[in-house]
Order: C-alpha cells, then sequence, then structure tokens
C-alpha cells in the first residue's frame, strides 16, 4: 500500500501515470459521549481507508485524513473543533485541485463525520465542475449495501436512535481497534432526544433532516446504545467497510472520464 506523505516529489511525478483513485478520509475531532475519544470519527474512518487501501495496493493511494470538519452543533461540549462550512469546503476543494494540478484524475472522499455529508458532497461535485478532466466522488464509509447488510447483522439496538453517535456501531469498532481507550463503565445508553414521526437520528435518517444543538438533543454527548457494543461487532464492521470502500475505489478506477459536450 502506497501513503501520498511517504513518497518523494518524483516519485508522486511517476506515480500519477498509473492513473490511480486517491483515497481521502475525512472526519472531524468532537465529543463521544463519557466512553469514546473525541478523535472516533477521524480514527475508524483512517482505519476503514487503510484497511481498504491494503485490499487493493496497487490502484489506490492512501492520502492523509482530513482530520477537522463541520461540526458547530457540538460546542457545547469540551474539545470539539470546529471548522465553518464554506472554508471546509474551500480546503477540500484546494486539495483535490492540488492533486488534478500534479496530474491525478480520480479521488474518493470517504467520509466519517455525518454533519459532513452534504459538503463533502458538495466538495467532490466542484471538483469535477473546475476540472472536468477528473473524477471526484464522495461516500460514507458503511453507506452501501454491504454496510447496511452488516449493520443489520450486528443490531441489537432499538431504531430508531440506537445507532447514531457513539452508539453500538461505534463503540464496537472502537473496541476492535483500540478497547483499551474505550470506558465501557461510561458507555450509557442515551436516546433522550424528542421522539417524532418524521424526524430522527440514526445510520440512516429521518425524512425530514434537522439538526439542533447536540446539548439539546443528548444529555452525555452519545446518541445511541453503546451498552450493546462488542469487539466481534466492531471487527465485522470493520472488515465490511474496507471491503466496501476497496469495491467503490475498483469501480471509480475502471469508470471512464468523459469529455463535455457544450451544446450551445
Amino acid at each position: 500500500m502506497i501513503r501520498y506523505e511517504k513518497l518523494s516529489w518524483p516519485q508522486i511525478g511517476k506515480i500519477t501515470r498509473e492513473d490511480r483513485v486517491v483515497v481521502i478520509p475525512v472526519a472531524t475531532l468532537e465529543d463521544h459521549g463519557r466512553h469514546l475519544p473525541i478523535d472516533a470519527d477521524a480514527f475508524i474512518v483512517s482505519e476503514v481507508c487503510r484497511r481498504a487501501c491494503e485490499r487493493i495496493p496497487s490502484d489506490v493511494i492512501l492520502f492523509p485524513t482530513v482530520t477537522h470538519g463541520y461540526s458547530p452543533h457540538h460546542k457545547d461540549f469540551p474539545g470539539s473543533i470546529n471548522i465553518r462550512w464554506n472554508v471546509f469546503v474551500e480546503y477540500l476543494c484546494d486539495i483535490t485541485a492540488s492533486l488534478v494540478h500534479h496530474g491525478f484524475r480520480r479521488m474518493l472522499l470517504v467520509n466519517g463525520h455525518g454533519s459532513n455529508i452534504p459538503l463533502v458532497n458538495i466538495a467532490a461535485r466542484l471538483t469535477i465542475l473546475e476540472h472536468p478532466e477528473s473524477l471526484c466522488a464522495s461516500t460514507f464509509y458503511l453507506g452501501g449495501e454491504k454496510g447496511r447488510h452488516a449493520i443489520k447483522k450486528i443490531r441489537e439496538s432499538e431504531y430508531p436512535g440506537g445507532i447514531c453517535h457513539a452508539c453500538e456501531l461505534e463503540t464496537s469498532i472502537y473496541l476492535h481497534l483500540a478497547p483499551e481507550l474505550v470506558n465501557m463503565r461510561e458507555a450509557k445508553k442515551d436516546m433522550s432526544f424528542p421522539k417524532s414521526p418524521y424526524i430522527w437520528l440514526d445510520w440512516e435518517d429521518g425524512p425530514v433532516s434537522m439538526m439542533e444543538y447536540w446539548s439539546t438533543l443528548s444529555k452525555t454527548g452519545t446518541m445511541g446504545d453503546p451498552s450493546k457494543a462488542t469487539a466481534r461487532k466492531g471487527k465485522i464492521l470493520l472488515e465490511t467497510a474496507a471491503e466496501e470502500i476497496a469495491d467503490f475505489a475498483l469501480d471509480l478506477k475502471k469508470r471512464k472520464i468523459r469529455k463535455r459536450v457544450d451544446h450551445h
């Protein structure tokens, strides 16, 4: 597996001719309940992308994780870092523009933080609009059919709300990766958010989208039931996520870059 930051500039100049997919993990630092470190999103998506790239090492390059993201609604909990939405989008676009300038044509933004989703998507779209000789796609880890099946397989928490934030899913993956950093004594169920038939937060949210301040939705920073988490579940989820991201990257590698047709 090749890490972008471990290459010299002559090596980067040479490797662009191989038309690899640059896999870019994206996350944030924010509270994850009383039981998980604030790096949960960044740590998990970094590991997912690393393992995905290890599966298909000749087709990809792993880019350093974009650690800080959009998280203003978490500011009531100590530790959370927020990058303004427009600055965050422009930052991602500057990264992809730099990669295109050096000769890379295929980029996959792999997001690990829920509130980044629309912004990462916009950055991917803007990259293609501004650099039509390139392809840039965005996804959320465990966001495809394999991911949904894996979540259904391991899920013991109730729906909706049991798998959302510092929950059964994220806690399980962290337990598998670094159990010494997880304080399961503090892993308490918190589903104190107001109930609604249309607005809810889970791995797949309700049909109406709204984000209030996190401190009005959660007493602990957790959203869901981390008490159901196990390292065994985390292993299943992590392996599935890595397999799925590898699938997405291979598909992007095969996709033809077509020329624009101006019909004016």
